[in-house]
């Protein structure tokens, strides 16, 4: 007789890790009947482990990564402290001692990816999710140092572009975005690029799927005093996760950990225009600088 296993609390980071062991399987062009059977493991239980519907053991992770070829120190050390903390649902941190677009750990467009929907308040700059390729490419190039190749600053903003598909088509992504309008009058490039990039936001807000709510100058102390945050609301049974970036690297916070990023734009909601001021604000803005 087949024992009982225990419900699992299905976490991101088991997700996360079953994406990862999945795409080393695919890219050694290996199928999961031919690593079943290299390891002598039931077929289905491998599929299971792969959808994180059970948590990868540590032995089972250390197999995989002998069959897959992967002896780099580093990158075994983080797939094998990913298995052991499988069931934590609190923090991941991620420095940025490599690049921005660094994915040692759970990355962001993974998260954008997964969400139902993506909630964010921008204090400072308009949100990618929303930036024309012009306004992207100067965004990167003022955070990256000046020592980026072309080849890949170019690489780097058709990123951004690519991650904007989350919104098209019939299975979008929805968008919900706060933003202060200092952000809207920031001067990024020329005028006509701002010019270009105030025209698309205007068109955004008619889009079912996007909620754009600015938070206007004459508001004084509010909520999103502390920076720009974002949230990804997941689908059950995956804990909501809040995400914040500073020059030292980022912050994914999930479950009762994000609760205070939550509350925090419920309140800017709350207190940043209606959908349809904020739609004449960012036209008026747009046509001052047609």
């Amino acid at each position: 007789m087949v024992a009982n296993r225990e419900p699992f609390v299905r976490t991101l980071r088991a997700q996360w890790l079953g994406q990862q062991m999945r795409e080393l399987r695919e890219k050694r062009g290996l199928t999961l009947k031919y690593v079943a059977q290299y390891l002598e493991r039931d077929f289905s239980s491998l599929a299971r482990y792969e959808r994180a519907e059970w948590p990868f053991r540590r032995d089972l992770v250390i197999a995989l990564l002998d069959l897959y070829g992967v002896y780099d120190e580093g990158e075994r050390e983080r797939m094998i402290q990913l298995a052991q903390d499988a069931w934590r649902v609190d923090r991941w941190d991620s420095s940025f001692d490599k690049t921005i677009y660094d994915t040692s750990f759970i990355d962001f467009p993974w998260l954008e990816s997964r969400a139902e929907q993506v909630c964010t308040y921008a204090s400072l700059l308009i949100p990618g999710l929303l930036q024309t390729r012009d306004y992207a490419e100067a965004v990167i190039r003022n955070a990256e140092p000046s020592s980026a190749s072309e080849m890949e600053i170019r690489r780097w903003v058709q990123l951004r572009i690519d991650r904007q598909r989350l919104l098209d088509g019939p299975s979008s992504t929805r968008l919900a975005v706060i933003i202060e309008e200092s952000a809207l009058r920031r001067p990024v490039m020329s005028r006509s690029v701002m010019a270009a990039q105030l025209s698309h936001l205007a068109r955004s807000t008619a889009r079912p799927t996007i909620e754009i709510r600015v938070v206007p100058l004459t508001l004084g102390l509010h909520a999103g005093l502390d920076g720009t945050f974002w949230l990804f609301k997941m689908p059950a049974p995956y804990p909501d996760v809040a995400h914040a970036e500073t020059l030292g690297g980022r912050l994914f916070l999930e479950s009762g950990k994000a609760l205070r990023y939550v509350r925090a734009y419920d309140r800017l909601r709350e207190a940043a225009l209606s959908v349809s001021e904020s739609a004449k604000l960012i036209t008026a803005l747009a046509e001052e600088l047609s």
